[in-house]
């Protein structure tokens, strides 16, 4: 009983010391980075993209969830909470609110990046900062409901003498109710629709002949790949919770409980690695540009849709024409007057190359 208890000891210290080191590198890497993000976009940006604002959003996201990485790193060194159960409830909060900002934020870009290639004539009617402002707030608002379930399930418990801020479920229906539920709605369902996406990209340029890659497509996918590689751990302890509860199994519940604090930590490299993904496909702008690459990737995005939806219009364009007979010597009904970018008179659309955007 004792070398059970001892080798159970050792191995959570053993955790809660590779929580502390991965936990540490995260945040050094990940909070000047994401400041710098958002410094660029705020204060060097001078064409605030539909694209530039929702990564500035995701560099909130990121930044408030580094913002309680000292907390827990205190509770780790500690073995033992101190703070209170306010600040127990606040910490794991905030980075449930911005755990569901980040996916669905990364979802939208997907789904943006969806639009302007596969439906070119809609995405120039509804891609606007506008429409993008009123999405990112509802964003925020649905990360701020959906996160509840954290607010009720996090307590502060007295275990050997000691206080915990641990996962507190009063019925084994209420571990698999949460388990299930963040999940579904903080994994599957926005990435079935960064699936769906990227398929819809795939197919719309294969039938097209603007076939060439871009650097904001190769962003946004480095982004996905990192958001799933950092958080699908966690969520596959999730799921053996599910599955400890539905089998009885206290072996497997006993080993989910163990390898949550490390893997907790491991997600917030996903906070940490996205403005590493920034300088990687800015490297050709760091040369010229110094610490305003940022601001220059940012406007290469605006450059970069701009070319997308005019190599795809054109596209439906020649398709348009093969099927309209020639008037006037042999020239096409002028049918893309009103949808080429060029003719169109879309204030939406070139406002987002063109306008400058003052606030987030």
């Amino acid at each position: 009983m004792n070398k059970s208890s001892t080798s159970s000891n050792e191995t959570m210290l053993q955790g809660a010391t590779l929580g502390q080191a991965v936990l540490s590198l995260a945040f050094i890497l990940g909070f000047p980075g994401n400041t710098f993000v958002v410094w660029s976009a705020c204060c060097l940006v001078r064409k605030r993209t539909v694209t530039c604002l929702l990564i500035l959003h995701l560099a909130i996201a990121d930044l408030a969830v580094l913002l309680t990485a000292p907390v827990f790193l205190r509770f780790l060194s500690a073995g033992k909470w101190e703070l209170g159960e306010g600040v127990c409830k606040a910490c794991h909060y905030i980075s449930g609110v911005s755990m569901y900002a980040s996916v669905y934020l990364i979802a939208l870009m997907s789904l943006d990046r969806c639009l302007a290639i596969s439906w070119p004539f809609v995405s120039q009617k509804i891609r606007t900062r506008s429409t993008t402002r009123v999405l990112v707030a509802a964003i925020w608002v649905a990360g701020v409901f959906l996160a509840i379930p954290v607010l009720i399930y996090r307590k502060e418990v007295l275990k050997n003498e000691r206080l915990f801020c641990v996962l507190y479920h009063p019925k084994p229906k209420h571990l698999v109710f949460h388990a299930l539920f963040e999940t579904i709605t903080g994994f599957v369902l926005p990435f079935v629709v960064i699936i769906y996406s990227y398929g819809s990209i795939g197919r719309r340029l294969k039938e097209t002949r603007f076939r060439r890659k871009r650097r904001t497509n190769h962003l946004i996918g480095l982004i996905v790949g990192a958001f799933a590689i950092f958080w699908l751990p966690y969520h596959v302890v999730n799921l053996l919770d599910v599955t400890a509860v539905w089998s009885n199994s206290q072996k497997v519940l006993k080993a989910g409980k163990m390898a949550r604090p490390v893997l907790v930590a491991f997600a917030f490299f996903s906070s940490s690695v996205n403005p590493i993904l920034y300088a990687f496909s800015g490297g050709s702008f760091i040369r010229s540009a110094g610490f305003g690459f940022m601001a220059k990737l940012f406007e290469g995005t605006a450059s970069e849709m701009s070319s997308v939806k005019h190599g795809t219009m054109q596209d439906h364009q020649r398709r348009g024409d093969s099927k309209n007979k020639p008037l006037n010597n042999g020239s096409p009904e002028l049918l893309t007057m009103s949808t080429h970018p060029t003719n169109s008179g879309s204030s939406q659309e070139r406002g987002e190359a063109s306008q400058p955007l003052k606030s987030p």
